[in-house]
């Protein structure tokens, strides 16, 4: 499941870009965001550190719980998955589906706030976040169950012939088409 170690890294990188400025240096952040230039007031600091504090703990939170970096001591072969049954990440799915809708949200906020205001830190906001959350609900919805692939052919035994009809198969099969 490369794509949903990636989307976990991907995550915890975004969090971890937004949080960095905000925790070194939050008078940069409210001199840029403010409409007129002025000295940012203890409560504004105070608001961009706690935020950028928020921000690497979700980062952390989010590896963590998705059985990224495994918590156990023992050492086991096989991967961490991102399926409900899987023992060693019980809250892969619930973190991701969190996830996955903050970035959602944080994508929707940035579009509005990139169309009213017209500042380009909105829409890279809004190409990653955007970007991250396609990715985390496709990995909830293509990657959260085993496929039920055949061992013998290949193919995925989910598949039906409607609405269009394989005529390999059928002819192989000796079944006449109507």
């Amino acid at each position: 499941m490369d794509v949903f170690y990636a989307y976990t890294y991907s995550t915890a990188a975004w969090f971890g870009i937004q949080a960095v400025p905000l925790f070194i240096s939050p008078k940069l952040i409210i001199t840029i965001l403010s409409v007129e230039a002025r000295k940012p007031t203890v409560l504004e600091e105070y608001l961009c550190r706690s935020l950028a504090f928020t921000l690497f703990t979700l980062a952390i939170i989010s590896i963590l719980l998705t059985g990224t970096i495994p918590l156990s001591s023992s050492l086991s072969e096989s991967e961490i998955t991102a399926d409900p049954s899987d023992p060693k990440a019980p809250y892969a799915v619930p973190t991701l589906t969190v996830t996955a809708t903050f970035h959602a949200t944080t994508a929707f906020y940035s579009y509005m706030q990139y169309t009213r205001n017209g500042q380009i830190g909105f829409a890279l906001s809004l190409i990653c976040s955007g970007s991250l959350a396609s990715v985390g609900c496709w990995c909830l919805v293509f990657g959260t169950e085993k496929g039920r692939i055949s061992k013998r052919t290949g193919a995925d035994k989910r598949t039906s012939g409607w609405p269009f009809k394989n005529e390999e198969s059928d002819r192989k099969k000796g079944k006449k088409r109507l």
